[in-house]
């Protein structure tokens, strides 16, 4: 019996049949049993995986030729043996490690497969080294170097992460649904089949736009998509047979205390969301990005041919779900590639926002917050400095398209971030904890300026020339830059020579990105205006990390740290993660403060509260208590990844005692920092109730916004 009844599926393209399905049936059986992954062919010492008749059954064959419907016969051939490879990899580590949790056999076993990874590898030991060897082989000899690193990245990650699979079976440990969401990109496999969508279509990517927003939002909503629904139709095999805990239908049970049937909804309604998602990226950004980046004819044509190949793969895996003997799939046989009632429930999920509702002030839950904040002795100094500061920068002074001040000294004594910085760098000197506190007021001002100026008139070619300027006045020379057009820009100047000429080339370099990433996610904010668009909860979190200006304020706390850590321990796994948790729980922190300020003064559409409002259909009073609950799950991973795994990590890279003081001290300015956002958060005068000011006419959203909120 089935735990829980499929939900519809919205699924907005219809599925379409390879011609050539017979001949890679044959194919890919035979070259099965030719790499011993049969279990008539199988290695000695190999448990029983497969024998023909459940390859049979499963069909990968049908999977390739519903998933690329255009490739030639020999295409469909190779691309099938691809995920006969991965599919056994999958049953293979299940058996051989994750049963047995055998953790440190299955890190020397994934050590191996990266070798494989290239036109002269080693003679293979198992059936996985060798299929690997003979697929990478028959693949990237016509594939340009760019595509092959990233094809090559895209695979180890799809391996390595195994581990962490294993890791959360091995303890039990059901993650949270932020991390689960974003590790499953990786372990799933969906990057690494867009990229075969590329070789299988015949195209590649520019690779100077391979990195920019739109294509990165394709890429991970398209995977997203991807795995949600194999979770939903996996759910039954991996629970009951598996014992797996990393699916996203036990996840979300687990999170929100629900039946199997109403964690199964909510998880397709997130998919169906984050297709919506994939559908207003390609109509909305990459137009814009075609022109931006100069992409020619040919070019466009190729970022066309892959997203069509992303939307071929998305209908042809529903297809291949239904049929295939490895998924609970008998209650839905002849369901229908679209359903009116998902379309009909997709709609709310789209459904533009009425601004400036009147929400009243917000009720405040206990906060999980164990970490104590500590103050700066200097904090009054710092404070009587920035309000100085702001008027010597122009910060008090009318604006071309705002003739109010935005500021006055007045007001920012309210705000008063000197609490924040105080408390987030508790052992800084005088001079240190006055460089924070103008930071934090600049980048507030920019989120209020930024508004002000362009939300109010639609000005999105206004506002992309703003951003674009911003890099002009951080020379990684600290160098001469332009003439400052506006006070945000006066203060960038003076406040980047004063930072970054001290710093290390590294320490400019990352320390430029974040301010760059922060200033450009505005756009965003504003897109989301424009389209009067209550953003998919998803691609708000991972947004708001940016507007929010977290990343510049890690930089800050790295700069004194940086020759003392190396660079390749903040590019891992566990370091990114405990910044993303640390930054989720400040942002929504920030989110549940604003709620009022945001919604019922401001017209606010980016605000995580709303966001889940609208994703779960519900009131503010019943969102913020999942806000809350996520905010807890947050800053408990960052525990665990702190005491468990950044330990596990230092031994592992070998780290010296001077590096992991240095990691320890990094830690603990994190909960300094996340301590000290909450404490602002209670003392600031920034979210006083006050009288709502309405849009001035129909294209006035909203006065302003913050940054910090």
């Amino acid at each position: 019996m089935q735990p829980f009844q499929l939900p519809d599926f919205y699924v907005p393209y219809p599925a379409r049949l390879n011609p050539h399905l017979e001949r890679a049936r044959t194919h890919s059986t035979a070259w099965a049993r030719t790499m011993g992954m049969l279990d008539d062919t199988r290695d000695p010492g190999t448990p029983d995986i497969w024998d023909e008749a459940q390859l049979d059954a499963m069909d990968y064959a049908l999977l390739c030729a519903y998933t690329h419907p255009d490739c030639d016969g020999p295409e469909l051939d190779l691309v099938t043996d691809w995920y006969v490879w991965v599919f056994y990899f999958d049953d293979h580590f299940l058996e051989v490690f994750k049963k047995p949790q055998d953790q440190a056999g299955a890190r020397a076993y994934l050590d191996r497969l990266p070798l494989f990874m290239s036109l002269d590898p080693p003679e293979p030991r198992n059936a996985v080294e060798r299929g690997l060897a003979d697929l990478w082989a028959r693949t990237v000899p016509v594939r340009s170097l760019a595509w092959r690193r990233r094809f090559a990245e895209s695979t180890d990650a799809l391996l390595r992460e195994s581990l962490w699979e294993l890791s959360n079976i091995s303890t039990g440990r059901v993650p949270n649904p932020v991390e689960y969401v974003q590790m499953r990109r990786k372990v799933g496999g969906a990057p690494w089949s867009a990229d075969l969508v590329e070789h299988a279509a015949g195209v590649e990517v520019p690779a100077r736009v391979v990195g920019t927003r739109p294509l990165r939002v394709l890429k991970d909503t398209f995977s997203d998509g991807v795995h949600l629904r194999n979770d939903i139709f996996s759910y039954q095999r991996e629970t009951e047979s598996e014992g797996e805990i990393n699916n996203c239908v036990l996840v979300v049970e687990h999170f929100l205390g629900v039946p199997a049937q109403r964690a199964a909804d909510t998880v397709n309604d997130l998919l169906t969301s984050r297709l919506r998602q994939f559908e207003n990226t390609a109509v909305t950004e990459l137009p814009p990005l075609f022109e931006e980046h100069g992409l020619n004819a040919a070019e466009r044509a190729a970022v066309a041919g892959y997203v069509k190949g992303l939307q071929d793969w998305q209908s042809g895996g529903h297809e291949w779900h239904l049929r295939s003997s490895r998924y609970m799939n008998r209650e839905s046989a002849g369901m229908p590639a679209s359903h009116i009632p998902a379309l009909l429930k997709s709609a709310r999920i789209s459904r533009p926002h009425v601004p400036f509702q009147k929400v009243g002030p917000t009720a405040l839950p206990d906060f999980d917050m164990p970490y104590e904040a500590r103050v700066n002795p200097h904090r009054e100094t710092a404070r009587r400095n920035v309000v100085a500061w702001c008027a010597a920068m122009g910060m008090y002074d009318p604006l071309p398209r705002h003739p109010v001040p935005l500021w006055t000294a007045e007001k920012l004594a309210g705000f008063d971030f000197a609490i924040c910085s105080a408390s987030l760098d508790p052992d800084s000197s005088p001079e240190a904890l006055d460089l924070a506190t103008q930071w934090l007021a600049w980048g507030t001002f920019g989120d209020d300026y930024f508004p002000a100026v362009f939300h109010r008139d639609h000005d999105m070619a206004g506002a992309k020339r703003f951003t674009a300027r911003v890099r002009a006045f951080m020379p990684l020379d600290c160098g001469a830059a332009p003439v400052p057009e506006n006070p945000f820009e006066t203060g960038l100047l003076d406040l980047w020579h004063r930072t970054a000429s001290p710093m290390t080339a590294r320490g400019r370099r990352e320390f430029r990105a974040a301010i760059e990433h922060m200033v450009d996610s505005w756009l965003w904010e504003l897109g989301n205006h424009l389209q009067s668009r209550i953003p998919d909860p998803v691609d708000y979190l991972e947004m708001r990390r940016r507007t929010f200006g977290s990343e510049l304020t890690m930089a800050l706390s790295r700069i004194g740290l940086a020759h003392e850590i190396p660079a390749e321990v903040f590019a891992t796994r566990t370091l990114q993660e405990i910044d993303a948790s640390a930054m989720d729980y400040a942002c929504l922190l920030n989110d549940v403060f604003s709620y009022q300020k945001e919604i019922e003064y401001e017209g606010e559409v980016n605000n995580g509260v709303l966001a889940v409002q609208h994703f779960f259909d519900c009131g503010r009073d019943e969102a913020v208590p999942i806000v809350n609950d996520l905010m807890t799950s947050r800053r408990r991973q960052f525990e665990h990844l702190a005491t468990t795994e950044l330990p596990a990590l230092a031994a592992d890279m070998g780290l010296d005692d001077t590096a992991r003081t240095a990691l320890d001290t990094y830690v603990a300015e994190l909960r300094d920092w996340m301590a000290g956002i909450l404490k602002w958060h209670r003392e600031t005068r920034r979210y006083d109730e006050r009288e709502p000011v309405r849009p001035l006419g129909a294209s006035a959203f909203r006065p302003f916004r913050t940054t910090i909120g």
